[in-house]
């Protein structure tokens, strides 16, 4: 005997194009997300990199801060003018294809109307049903549903180049704290060891939430983080030590 499931009110129920917003929308937030951890572990590493280098060339503290600020904000508007160019040229490429795609709609609308078929076949749809959805599809808003189907754009939903440079700004700018508030608030003597142990553990973070982000083993991201970032910190702080060697006194 069939027993009925519960009873699920109409209210809380959801189509399947609202399950595909929420998920597009918690897929653009964990992007951005992940793209702000990988932001501020820039601003970490290159940061610490450029203050350890000078602090092996020379025990200035004017000197420290000086290239620690500079650090950072060279650092931040590098990250936002690349992420604008890039981000610019992604919105262009997106907005030049569904123009295009609006074209072939006007001018070939049959053979649109089959390729959108075959495109939900490949989805698993039978060819009948297939058919019938693309009509509809077609119906309700056929240049929306080839962006989606066949480009992979949402319609209207661009990136903004402006916001996304603030947003890598940002978060460069937040890393690159770390090592600059670790010079300024410790004595000189103790500048090199606390930057390099405050690195260590803001690395060890930002390793361990982007692998969580991306689904990837903790610990292995983790480790490589903080290799990379010791690394780079080492190789400065050494050629900082041999180019401030033959500086003249």
């Amino acid at each position: 005997m069939h027993t009925p499931g519960p009873h699920v009110p109409a209210s809380s129920r959801r189509t399947h194009a609202e399950f595909d917003a929420l998920s597009s929308g918690i897929s653009d937030r964990l992007n951005w997300l992940r793209a702000g951890v990988l932001g501020a572990n820039d601003g970490i590493v290159s940061t610490a990199g450029l203050v350890l280098g000078v602090a092996g060339a020379t025990s200035s503290h004017a000197a420290l801060l000086t290239a620690g600020i500079a650090g950072l904000v060279s650092g931040a508007l590098s990250m936002a003018a690349g992420e604008y160019v890039s981000v610019s040229t992604q919105r262009d490429t997106e907005q030049a294809a569904v123009a295009l795609e609006r074209t072939e709609l006007d001018e070939l609308p049959a053979q649109e109307l089959e390729e959108l078929t075959r495109l939900l076949e490949q989805k698993g749809m039978s060819h009948d049903v297939a058919h019938q959805a693309a009509r509809e599809m077609t119906r309700h808003n056929a240049l929306a549903a080839h962006s989606e189907i066949e480009l992979g754009i949402k319609l209207g939903a661009y990136t903004n180049p402006l916001q996304a440079a603030l947003a890598s700004a940002l978060a460069f700018a937040i890393g690159a704290l770390v090592p600059l508030l670790s010079v300024l608030l410790v004595p000189l003597a103790h500048a090199v060891p606390i930057t390099a142990l405050a690195v260590t553990v803001a690395l060890s973070v930002t390793g361990m939430v982007s692998a969580r982000l991306g689904q990837a083993p903790v610990v292995a991201a983790t480790i490589r983080n903080v290799v990379g970032g010791i690394l780079a910190m080492g190789v400065t702080y050494a050629i900082g030590r041999l180019v401030g060697g033959q500086l003249p006194g």
